[in-house]
């Protein structure tokens, strides 16, 4: 087995491709070792000193380390936990794994919400992905589009300008009644 290693934008994060699926379809989003009870995987990479958060995409897993900590002394122990991981057998989630997606969204702005989900999946998320993290709607109120970031996008530098310069005026320039994009915590 093979895997591939990509930087990203954010300097703490870097994407392991593994050269075969990693999830059917979404997500799933592991910021912290508590939050990886439900994989097999994620609870690998965490066994690694110095993981910081974990994410899944559906052909790559993207692995963000703490600041103190250099990436030329985990990078070995990060692919040896991936490559056992996979000729283990294991399922990368245990038991039904929802993917995450966006928030659900009742109200009278439904049809907006409707057109900024469409925007997000066709022109923002396919990009962010490739970067080695993801963004989903949370929520719309009053003009204002919350959206949650993830694996890669989640504390990274650019990440302030990739919401206002890009997300921000592509939502802006489609639908008028979006004036600002913020982001949410986890």
């Amino acid at each position: 087995m093979f895997i591939q290693t990509e930087s990203t934008p954010n300097p703490a994060t870097l994407k392991f491709l593994p050269g075969q699926t990693v999830l059917e379809a979404g997500t799933a989003d592991f910021p912290t070792a508590d939050t990886a009870g439900k994989s097999p995987l994620a609870g690998r990479i965490f066994a690694v000193e110095g993981v910081s958060g974990v994410f899944f995409g559906t052909d790559f897993v993207t692995v963000t380390k703490q600041d103190a900590v250099a990436w030329e002394h985990i990078k070995p122990a990060i692919l040896g936990a991936i490559m056992e991981h996979f000729q283990s057998g294991q399922p990368v989630l245990e038991g039904e794994a929802e993917a995450a997606g966006h928030a659900a969204h009742d109200g009278p702005d439904s049809e907006i919400v409707n057109q900024i989900k469409q925007l997000l999946d066709t022109r923002v998320r396919p990009a962010v992905a490739q970067d080695g993290g993801d963004i989903t709607f949370h929520g719309f109120e009053r003009g204002v589009v919350y959206l949650h970031m993830q694996g890669a996008c989640a504390g990274c530098p650019s990440s302030t300008l990739t919401l206002k310069m890009g997300i921000e005026n592509l939502l802006r320039h489609y639908i008028p009644e979006v004036v600002e994009v913020r982001p949410v915590a986890a």
